[in-house]
C-alpha cells in the first residue's frame, strides 16, 4: 500500500521559514519523480514543485522559484520541501504527491500551512 505522511507545516509569520517533510513507503520511492503540491481554502490543487527520482534536477512553479527549495533522500525515502520567505499567499495544505507536474498522483493526509500577514 503506497502512504505518504507529511509533516512540519504549522503557522509562521509573513518573511518566516518553514520546512516540510514526508515519509513514503509501499513503492520503490528511488525510482519515482516527485513533488509537492498545495491547495488552498477554496482552490484548486496546484502543482508547487518537483524533483527527478535520482535528485539531479527540480523544477519550481513561477510563484514560489527563489524561495522554495526541494530534495529528497532515497536512502530514507524521504522528501523535503524547504519554504523560505513565506507570503499569506502561500497558505494551503501542502501534500507529497508521486510524479512531476502534469502527472503528479497520490497523495496523503497533508500539512497544514498558515502564514500571517
Amino acid at each position: 500500500e503506497v502512504q505518504l505522511v507529511e509533516s512540519g507545516g504549522g503557522l509562521v509569520q509573513a518573511g518566516g521559514s518553514l520546512r516540510l517533510s514526508c515519509v513514503a513507503s509501499g513503492f520503490p520511492f528511488e525510482v519515482y519523480d516527485m513533488s509537492w503540491v498545495r491547495q488552498a481554502p477554496g482552490k484548486e490543487p496546484e502543482w508547487v514543485s518537483g524533483i527527478t527520482a535520482d535528485g539531479g534536477t527540480y523544477f519550481h512553479a513561477e510563484a514560489v522559484k527563489d524561495r522554495f527549495n526541494i530534495s529528497r533522500n532515497n536512502a530514507k525515502k524521504m522528501l523535503f520541501l524547504e519554504m523560505n520567505n513565506l507570503q499569506p499567499e502561500d497558505t494551503a495544505v501542502y501534500y507529497c504527491t508521486i510524479g512531476g507536474s502534469s502527472t503528479w498522483t497520490g497523495r496523503g493526509q497533508g500539512t497544514h500551512v498558515t502564514v500571517s500577514s
